[in-house]
C-alpha cells in the first residue's frame, strides 16, 4: 500500500521547482540514522556484579566494573550489569575514587550474579606501626568497645609482634618460625610458611608480596595468596627489626650494629651504615630520612638515599624499642634509661621525661599527644609538645609492646592483660583478660587482640551484620 502523504510532498516540490524558472532542484537530504532503539544490540547473556568495601561491607559509589573491555558504572545499590559473549570465568576489574583498580577472576557458568570486593587502603594495617613513621595510630578505622569475639585461634607458638592486615587477610609470624596467613572474616588458616627461624618481628605487606625477617639473619620474601618462597637473602646477623619497604627498598637492623638498605627485588644492597652497636629497634622513615635506635642509646637519622648520616641524638640507655615520628618529632624510647625523649626531626633535642623504670614499649603518637608503656605498670599520655604529664592509667602489669591508638582509644598490653583508655581523657574503658606484647592491630572490619601464642577477632557489640 503506497501512503498519500509522501506523493503529496514529492508533487509539491516538483512544482515549486517548476515556479522556479527550471533551475537545478536542491540535492535529496541524507538519510537520517536509525535511533539507538533500532540499533542491533550486543548479544549475549547479562552478567551482575556488585561491588562492596571489603572491610566494612558497604557499597561502593561510583564504583566502575570492566569485563573484556565493556564498562558499566554501578547502581546505587553497587550493581553493575554487562552483556558478555558467553557465561564462562572471566576477569572482572573494578575501581573507585580512593581505591585501588582490583581485578578477579568470576565465574558466571551457573550463576550471573557475583560479587566483588575493593579494600581501601584507609582500612589496612600493613606494616607494624601502622605506617611508615610508625605512629602506631590507625586514624580510618571506627571500631571502639564495647566488644564481642567473633572467633580465635591459636597461632601454634609464642607471637612476639602482631600480625599485619591486608584485603581481608591477617599475617603473622610465630616463634618457631611459621608465617601464618589467617582469614579476618572467618579466622581459617588460608596458609602456612615454615621458614625454619624464629621470628621477633611483624611481617610487612608489599603489593601481592609479604616480607619477613628471621632471627636466623634472612629476609624472606612470599608470595602472599598462597605463600611460596619467592625470593630469600641473608645478612648473617638475628633481625629483630620490622621490615619498612619504600621503593622496593627494605630499611632494617640487625644485632650486628648495621643497618641496611636491601632492594628485596635483587639482593642488592643500596647501601649499608655500621653503628657499632645492637639494634632490635625497627626503622622508621620521614622525610627522606631512616630513623633508628641503638643500644649505644643514640638516635641514628640516616639518608635513605646515600645511608650517610645526617645527625644522631643520645639518650640516656640503650634503645629497644622503635621510635615514632609525628608532626616534626621523634619520641623515641629508652628501655634501660627508662624514659621517653623528644627531638625534632632535625636533629634539636626537645625534652625527655623519665617513668623510673624500663621502657620497652614503643611510644605512639596522636593528635599533639603521645602515648608509652612502662615496667612500672603505667601507661602514659604525655603532650608531644612539652613532655609534660597530661594523664597515667594503671595497666596492671609492666608494658613491654607498643602503645596503639584506634577510634581514639590507646590500648595497651601487660602479660596479664589488654586494656583500651580514652585518649583524652585517661578513663579505662576496656579490660581483655589476654595479652603479652604489642596489644592491637586490624582492619576496618575487626580488631585482632593479641595473647600470648592466640589470635581474638573482637568487632563492635552494635555491628549490625
Amino acid at each position: 500500500m503506497i501512503r498519500a502523504a509522501p506523493v503529496l510532498l514529492a508533487l509539491a516540490g516538483l512544482a515549486a521547482g517548476c515556479a522556479g524558472g527550471g533551475g537545478t532542484p536542491e540535492p535529496k537530504p541524507k538519510p537520517k540514522p536509525e535511533p539507538p532503539s533500532a540499533q542491533p544490540k550486543a548479544k549475549g547473556p547479562l552478567v551482575y556484579v556488585s561491588v562492596f568495601d571489603g572491610d566494612t561491607h558497604e557499597t561502593i559509589k561510583g564504583a566502575v566494573i570492566e569485563i573484556g573491555g565493556r564498562k558499566d558504572e554501578v547502581s546505587r545499590r553497587g550493581i553493575g550489569k554487562l552483556r558478555v559473549r558467553r557465561a564462562r570465568p572471566l576477569p572482572v576489574t573494578a575501581w573507585a575514587p580512593h581505591y585501588p583498580r582490583r581485578t578477579v577472576r568470576l565465574s558466571f557458568n551457573h550463576r550471573k550474579w557475583r560479587t566483588l570486593y575493593l579494600y581501601s587502603p584507609a582500612l589496612q594495617w600493613p606494616m607494624y606501626g601502622v605506617d611508615p613513621a610508625r605512629t602506631q595510630v590507625q586514624a580510618s578505622i571506627r571500631i571502639r568497645p564495647p566488644f564481642r569475639i567473633a572467633w580465635s585461634r591459636g597461632m601454634g607458638s609464642l607471637i612476639e609482634f602482631p600480625a599485619v592486615v591486608s584485603e581481608g587477610v591477617a599475617f603473622i609470624g610465630n616463634a618457631r618460625g611459621v608465617v601464618l596467613a589467617v582469614s579476618m572474616k572467618t579466622g581459617r588458616v588460608a596458609w602456612t610458611r615454615r621458614t625454619g627461624s624464629k621470628m621477633a618481628a611483624s611481617p610487612a605487606v608489599v603489593g601481592n608480596e609479604i616480607v619477613v625477617h628471621g632471627m636466623d639473619g634472612r629476609i624472606y620474601v612470599l608470595d602472599r595468596y598462597n605463600g611460596s618462597i619467592l625470593r630469600r637473602f641473608s645478612v648473617g646477623s638475628s633481625i629483630e627489626s620490622s621490615p619498612v619497604v619504600r621503593d622496593g627498598i627494605d630499611y632494617f637492623g640487625a644485632w650486628n650494629g648495621t643497618v641496611y638498605a636491601l632492594d628485596i627485588r635483587n639482593g642488592r644492597m643500596k647501601w649499608t651504615y655500621s653503628s657499632g652497636y645492637k639494634i632490635t629497634s625497627s626503622a622508621a622513615l620521614y622525610g627522606g630520612k631512616v630513623f633508628i635506635g641503638d643500644y649505644g642509646g643514640r638516635l641514628l637519622a640516616l639518608s635513605a638515599a646515600s645511608g650517610g648520616l645526617s645527625w644522631s641524638g643520645s639518650v640516656n640507655g640503650r634503645i629497644y624499642g622503635t621510635p615514632a615520628i609525628a608532626a616534626g618529632r621523634v619520641f623515641v624510647p629508652s628501655s634501660t634509661g627508662g624514659s621517653l625523649t623528644a627531638f625534632s626531626v632535625t636533629g634539636r633535642s626537645l625534652w625527655s621525661r623519665s617513668t623510673g623504670s624500663y621502657v620497652y614499649s614503643s611510644p605512639a603518637a596522636w593528635d599533639g599527644r603521645v602515648f608509652v608503656g612502662s615496667y612500672n605498670g603505667l601507661l602514659y599520655c604525655l603532650s608531644a609538645a612539652s613532655g609534660s604529664t597530661l594523664w597515667t592509667a594503671n595497666a596492671g602489669g609492666r608494658i613491654s609492646g607498643a602503645a596503639v591508638v584506634v577510634d581514639r582509644i590507646v590500648y595497651a598490653g601487660t602479660t596479664r592483660r589488654i586494656i583500651g583508655v580514652d585518649a583524652r581523657s585517661g578513663r579505662i574503658r576496656f579490660t581483655f583478660p589476654h595479652g603479652e606484647y604489642v596489644p592491637v592491630s586490624g582492619n576496618g572490619q575487626r580488631l585482632l587482640f593479641h595473647g600470648f601464642s592466640r589470635l581474638y577477632a573482637l568487632e563492635s557489640k552494635h555491628r549490625s551484620s
